[in-house]
């Protein structure tokens, strides 16, 4: 096995040397590590993929479809994605030059920040939130500027956007990123809350970048696209991943403006040149096909949460109802003098049941953690009696 010659150990990215892992990532690593224990850490539908999106993945094999796509995306798939976007959230995409396919949501994320930011330019991220965000705008040279706000019930309000965007300097601030339905929060905006954002953006030089991955999945109400209210200045970013439980396709998209996207197909194709075949094969058949094949999880993750948060909230963990995604966020106990990473390392070790650190999602998760009911109602009932034994420990 080599080993780092000394003449080249400090030949290193000054930016993303320091930056840590994932610690979403890093708190699910350790805990799978220990005996017995039941996971709720990562956000992995426990659903499989519908068995007609893996015939068309199987069938792209077998006709030799392995030469490369085009680079922004097989035609087909992108027709697709127009139309589900049309249908699911009458917005209007061109698919031949507003929409491209990218390697999960993920790339989306990349590629959009790499052709919108420059060094010093700021993003605003409103805290708790997917913490992806904040390393990728940094090794781009740019300023994340988080937002806590769970004083707000998880949301960005229109004030507290206009007093950052003052505070930091508006022609400093490029973009404002909203998550919904949230992670880790399962937050839902309104129509309403989201025109506050609007007002506030309207008039000036920055982008809204709309991560929507979750859209599929809310309970009670239907999901309003932010595109749908500032098409011009929102690059909307979406995938398969979790409506239709196909994580491991990878296949994500961006869709915005023309004008925009033509650079973010720059940096995709710099970085990935072309998603795979069959994947994106899987992803037409499921859009052209399938549209309504995340209905029954909808139903089952809306049982699961129910159950959940009753059982939280019993325990005295403070928990508002999600009404989206598949997460809990609940407050831990000030009585208990614990830290996010504290409370959630001795519940890993102590009563075997896994949970990620509410540190995890920015500086708004401190003192919350996250549990995942994207599991089997088995694990839930059996992982809420582990913590109430754990939590009577504490008392």
């Amino acid at each position: 096995m080599p080993k780092l010659d000394s003449s080249v150990e400090h030949v290193v990215n000054k930016v993303v040397d320091p930056i840590g892992v994932s610690q979403i990532r890093y708190f699910a690593k350790k805990f799978s590590q220990i005996p017995g224990i039941i996971k709720m850490t990562l956000g992995e539908p426990d659903f499989n993929v519908p068995e007609h999106v893996k015939q068309a993945a199987i069938e792209s094999i077998k006709e030799n479809d392995s030469h490369y796509s085009e680079q922004a995306g097989i035609i087909g798939l992108r027709k697709a994605i127009a139309n589900y976007l049309n249908v699911r959230f009458d917005l209007d995409y061109d698919p031949e030059s507003e929409i491209v396919v990218t390697i999960g949501a993920t790339e989306a994320v990349y590629a959009t920040f790499a052709a919108m930011i420059n060094p010093g330019d700021k993003v605003i991220i409103p805290t708790p939130t997917f913490a992806l965000y904040i390393p990728i705008i940094k090794v781009l040279g740019g300023i994340p500027v988080q937002v806590d706000t769970t004083a707000d019930g998880f949301r960005l309000t229109g004030k507290k956007l206009s007093e950052v965007i003052k505070r930091e300097g508006e022609d400093k601030v490029k973009a404002v990123l909203i998550n919904y339905p949230g992670n880790p929060t399962g937050f839902v905006y309104s129509k309403e809350q989201l025109e506050e954002i609007v007002d506030v953006v309207k008039d000036k030089e920055m982008f809204v970048i709309s991560d929507e991955i979750y859209a599929e999945l809310t309970y009670g109400k239907k999901h309003l696209s932010f595109a749908k209210l500032l098409p011009g200045k929102t690059v909307l970013i979406n995938g398969l991943s979790k409506s239709h439980a196909m994580t491991g396709y990878r296949i994500g998209y961006i869709a915005g403006p023309e004008g925009f996207v033509k650079n973010a197909l720059k940096m995709h194709a710099f970085m990935v040149t072309a998603p795979s075949n069959p994947a994106q094969y899987a992803a037409q058949e499921a859009l052209e096909n399938g549209i309504d094949d995340a209905s029954e999880m909808r139903v089952v993750y809306q049982e699961r949460r129910d159950y959940i948060v009753g059982k939280l909230n019993d325990l005295g963990y403070d928990t508002l109802l999600p009404e989206g995604a598949f997460y809990t966020f609940s407050k831990i106990p000030a009585k208990f003098g614990l830290s996010s990473v504290e409370f959630c390392t001795r519940l890993a070790e102590e009563a075997k049941l896994g949970v990620t650190p509410g540190m995890a999602f920015g500086e708004g998760g401190e003192g919350y953690f996250r549990m995942s009911y994207a599991s089997s109602m088995e694990d839930i009932k059996e992982a809420m009696s582990r913590l109430e034994k754990f939590t009577k420990s504490l008392q």
